[in-house]
């Protein structure tokens, strides 16, 4: 078997991009380059790879095991590079951070000064998504998720915090008896999120209220609160901030856990930013919990652990 090894950033791409213009353009190569360079994969492997339709280039099942494989193998390879390289140790370049985007936007940005402050040459990147980020492919070097994540080897998996959620509303709706509450108008998450713990304590406790706005952005949800377009469950981290009057404890209680690149821990910038969210959650702790205030709680309190 001849196979070139340095083809496996081209085979990745083309994966990833799904056509040739698109991948050569990420990696800088001519796309007839690109096509010469499957057909020699393919010629080496004795097998088809990719499989071309109208979408552009889909992997075959032979070629996602060896996507898979080739993978992990590219993402060993980088991390031996960056542990054998001076800059591996010091603190300064890109680390790139997926969450909720409320976790960003109404909380975590207001801790960025002192990180700036300590290591000016470190950029963070925020990257606002629920979807899976490859952490071998360094679309994203540290995740926060509100649930507990499959087991992974390839990952570091602590829970970090927990977060609370509890009902707010504008002031008009303060006077509105805890028996009432369902019959009032309610605000509710967008479709997508209908399987989440919020939504389902909503259709729990108000089984028959119909919902005067459902949105996927919690800011969205915050706005049309403070309007008095309805009631909302809301995380008691940016309800408690926003001007909202907050009528009860909190209901739901969701983990935050923190994921990481195992290899993460041996380079410097992913050692300090690790560091400081550990310290900004220990910080917030009560706030993300929402525990710190003291409000009616309605019924049981939903634990969600998956």
């Amino acid at each position: 078997m001849n196979f070139d090894w340095n083809d496996i950033p081209i085979l990745l791409a083309l994966s990833r991009h799904g056509s040739m213009s698109a991948a050569g353009r990420a990696l800088g190569v001519d796309p007839s380059t690109m096509s010469r360079r499957l057909v020699a994969a393919e010629a080496a492997l004795q097998t088809r790879l990719f499989i071309r339709d109208n979408s552009g280039y889909k992997a075959t099942d032979a070629g996602e095991a060896f996507l898979g494989h080739a993978e992990r193998i590219l993402g060993d390879v980088q991390s031996m590079l960056l542990e054998t390289r001076d800059e591996a140790s010091a603190i300064s370049g890109c680390v790139r951070i997926t969450a909720v985007d409320f976790l960003f936007s109404h909380w975590l940005v207001q801790h960025m000064p002192h990180l700036a402050r300590t290591y000016p040459a470190l950029q963070l990147q925020l990257i606002p998504a629920n979807r899976s980020l490859s952490f071998t492919r360094r679309e994203a070097d540290f995740a926060l998720r509100l649930a507990r994540p499959a087991e992974d080897a390839a990952l570091v998996m602590r829970k970090v915090a927990d977060i609370g959620f509890a009902v707010y509303a504008a002031t008009s709706f303060s006077r509105v008896p805890v028996e009432l509450w369902p019959q009032q108008a309610w605000l509710g998450y967008g479709e997508e999120l209908d399987d989440t713990p919020e939504m389902a304590w909503v259709r729990r406790f108000a089984p028959n209220a119909g919902f005067a706005l459902r949105a996927s952005s919690v800011t969205t949800l915050i706005h049309a609160c403070q309007s008095g377009l309805g009631m909302a469950l809301l995380p008691c981290i940016l309800g408690d901030r926003e001007g909202l009057v907050r009528l009860s404890g909190p209901v739901v209680v969701r983990e935050i856990w923190l994921l990481s690149h195992r290899d993460a821990g041996r380079i410097g910038r992913f050692q300090a930013v690790s560091d400081w969210l550990r310290e900004v959650f220990d910080q917030d702790a009560t706030q993300l919990s929402g525990e710190h205030l003291d409000a009616r709680v309605l019924g049981p309190v939903e634990i969600s652990r998956g």
